[in-house]
């Protein structure tokens, strides 16, 4: 029971996949507190939990709803004194082409993902800074990391959370905050249309959430990407390559060198973002001092 004792919030765990990140993280021994904007389909995951011998509370609200937030998070300290996980699962879709997306639906869904994610994190962020321990995890996706027609709100959301990420695990270092996303392909009914039948039968969600472990336990890394479906799982990571020092006025000489400019080899996944600065001064600097030398 890897996680036995360990508080857990989930969102949006009312049903799919988020309900099987909560059976799961139980099954390893979490107390859980289910979280789903339906709140009687929380109380069913919960009660199901319970009825497996588990730990469960029920949590109904919507993410973006700060006092509602507020009071899950009071609910899971009144009732087990600390909250050591939070997977931020909750999610909508409104696909369009963004020719015919309107921006109500494009804030929509950067609200319940971003926004929904930055909420749930700020509720507990504090907490686990005083108890010097918590594991996070975003839900991104490959229609952020890499696009899907059609997605362009739910693509720019999912991206959004890459970058909270990177930001979170950073500023929570010191306090053995360790924050993670992973990218899930679950056949779920945000995923009803998207994919054919044959392919959506291979994508049990509960093949998913055994993903998480690695994220939330003691030793979880942070700032990795994982990304799982079907049984498989993967790592995905925003690099940053060797480059090239064109120098000013550079546009023609950069046309010239895409393809240096663009070679994998060397490439690293820089440990802040001020990493492209330095590599950016330094080689300006060497090149200014082989210029002097000669």
């Amino acid at each position: 029971m890897p996680l036995s004792e360990r508080v857990a919030i989930i969102t949006g765990a009312g049903g799919g996949l988020g309900r099987q990140h909560a059976l799961y993280l139980a099954r390893k021994g979490a107390r859980v507190v289910v979280n789903d904007l339906g709140a009687d389909h929380a109380e069913a995951v919960a009660a199901e939990i319970r009825a497996a011998g588990g730990e469960a509370v029920a949590a109904g609200g919507s993410v973006t709803d700060e006092a509602a937030v507020a009071a899950m998070v009071a609910h899971a300290l009144e009732a087990w004194g600390r909250i050591d996980i939070l997977v931020n699962n909750a999610g909508i879709l409104r696909d369009k082409s963004f020719a015919k997306m309107d921006l109500d639906d494009f804030r929509k869904v950067v609200d319940v993902h971003l926004m929904g994610a930055a909420i749930c994190t700020k509720a507990v962020w504090e907490t686990m800074r005083t108890q010097a321990y918590g594991r996070i995890v975003m839900t991104t996706s490959s229609s952020g990391l890499w696009g899907n027609f059609g997605q362009a709100n739910y693509g720019a959301a999912k991206m959004a959370l890459v970058g909270l990420m990177q930001t979170l695990a950073i500023e929570g270092g010191k306090y053995d905050i360790r924050v993670n996303c992973l990218a899930p392909t679950a056949h779920t009914g945000m995923m009803e249309g998207i994919l054919p039948d044959e392919q959506l039968a291979a994508l049990d969600p509960a093949l998913v959430s055994p993903a998480l472990l690695p994220l939330v336990v003691d030793d979880a890394p942070t700032r990795a990407i994982v990304c799982a479906g079907a049984g498989h799982f993967a790592r995905a990571g925003v690099t940053l390559t060797e480059g090239r020092h064109l120098g000013a006025d550079a546009g023609e000489r950069l046309i010239a060198a895409w393809d240096q400019v663009s070679d994998p080899a060397g490439q690293v996944v820089p440990e802040y973002g001020f990493t492209q600065a330095e590599r950016e001064v330094a080689s300006a600097r060497a090149h200014a001092a082989v210029h002097e030398s000669a």
